[in-house]
């Protein structure tokens, strides 16, 4: 247990030295979180002592899985049905065009230009196609955005894009056996009960200090989790479709979801984030990073050329379409999911695996500052919620620990 708690310790720390970093450069804590666990991993290798930060450690990777899948269903949560219906032609054709534009783009870059085989090309193309759920809506949070129609648009989008992303990977690597059709019967089952059981057991046992709408949802994320990787698919798929249900019953208790939020930014997402960074190799980037920067390129261009013509169909504003664009150009997720696929099955090299990383990695990090840098709305931004507001959701008034739950 030292050695848990040493380790954790350690990471937590990395995660206060980020806070520190992003408040005073202005950018997102998620892409500070990435660079310094990248930072952390080179000083490690350097001083030989790799295995020090434990990123492999099952422990870890347990909390930085339950990370992403929580902050997946935040993310889902945030879109308000009826927005979405409003919105439903933007985030399809947005969604779709982000997947297309860099599966098709980025495949032809790897088979043509860097002369990798079919399969690993097709990989490369999958990896490279996804946006990232978890940067995007770690931005949203930040700026408020994620109560916008502007900011919904955007994480719905993201969804249609990544969905893209897993149908691909399943259909080209990984056919549908009977465990995926036995995953999809018991989701839709469990998602079909899902918002009147939610309610009755808030109704009945919710106001008491047992925290059971927290216990349920995470239940429920985990079960299905378990049946999603059982299945060959990944636990942060049903995430945000569970998100996109319980929406009305979440903004229904805001709250709870509050507390929610803070229980998976200040503790759980840290170690996804510190973790991503802590996989890319510095040193195999400096020896061949003509490779690196052309699937960089690769990604970022083809998803500017693909989506920036299609977003000036729905806003007008030069910022609102370059921020949007640039944030449907990140990746992280479902990037290293794929990669990590690949690897596992012999479709890549060890060499290949790193490249498509790094890259997915550095295009969570280079669009996402750009984006926030030059390009945001500040027109769209929300206005900031009063003081008191705050505290009066954060401080239960007298006799509110009746509901915890």
């Amino acid at each position: 247990m030292e050695h848990i708690f040493t380790i954790a310790a350690l990471w937590l720390g990395l995660a206060v030295v980020s806070a520190v970093i992003a408040y005073h450069l202005r950018i997102s804590i998620a892409l500070v979180e990435i660079c310094v666990g990248v930072a952390a991993a080179a000083v490690a290798g350097y001083l030989g002592m790799s295995d020090a930060l434990g990123s492999d450690e099952e422990w870890l990777r347990f909390l930085a899985a339950s990370g992403a899948v929580l902050l997946t269903f935040l993310a889902g949560a945030e879109l308000e049905p009826a927005v979405i219906q409003k919105k439903l032609k933007e985030v399809s054709v947005v969604g779709v065009v982000g997947f297309l534009a860099p599966f098709l783009g980025c495949s032809a870059l790897a088979y043509y230009v860097l002369n990798w085989d079919p399969r690993a090309s097709l990989l490369c193309g999958v990896a490279l196609s996804t946006t990232s759920m978890a940067v995007v809506y770690a931005v949203m949070l930040e700026t408020g955005f994620n109560r916008t129609e502007f900011g919904k648009g955007i994480l719905g989008a993201c969804f249609i894009n990544d969905l893209g992303t897993v149908v691909a990977l399943g259909l080209i690597f990984a056919p549908f056996t009977h465990k995926t059709t036995i995953f999809v019967g018991v989701t839709a089952f469990v998602l079909l009960i899902l918002p009147a059981t939610s309610r009755w057991l808030t109704r009945i046992y919710g106001h008491r200090t047992a925290a059971i709408r927290t216990k349920w949802v995470i239940l429920v994320l985990f079960g299905l989790g378990a049946l999603a990787v059982w299945s060959g698919s990944e636990a942060v798929l049903p995430a945000y479709i569970v998100g996109m249900i319980l929406a009305d019953f979440s903004n229904g208790h805001s709250s709870w979801l509050r507390r929610l939020r803070t229980l998976t930014v200040g503790f759980l997402t840290p170690f996804y984030f510190l973790r991503a960074g802590t996989f890319v190799s510095l040193s195999a980037l400096a020896a061949a990073p003509v490779v690196f920067l052309v699937l960089l390129a690769g990604k970022v261009v083809s998803k500017i050329f693909g989506l920036y013509p299609i977003i000036a169909l729905f806003r007008q504003q030069t910022n609102e379409r370059w921020y949007y664009t640039l944030l449907m150009s990140t990746g992280l997720t479902f990037g290293t999911i794929s990669a990590l696929y690949g690897l596992s099955n012999g479709i890549v090299t060890q060499e290949q695996y790193t490249f498509l990383v790094a890259t997915v990695i550095a295009s969570a990090v280079v669009p996402t500052l750009i984006a926030g840098m030059a390009f945001l709305p500040r027109h769209l931004l929300p206005e900031a919620e009063p003081v008191a507001e705050i505290e009066a959701e954060l401080v239960p008034a007298e006799g509110g620990l009746e509901e915890e739950g």
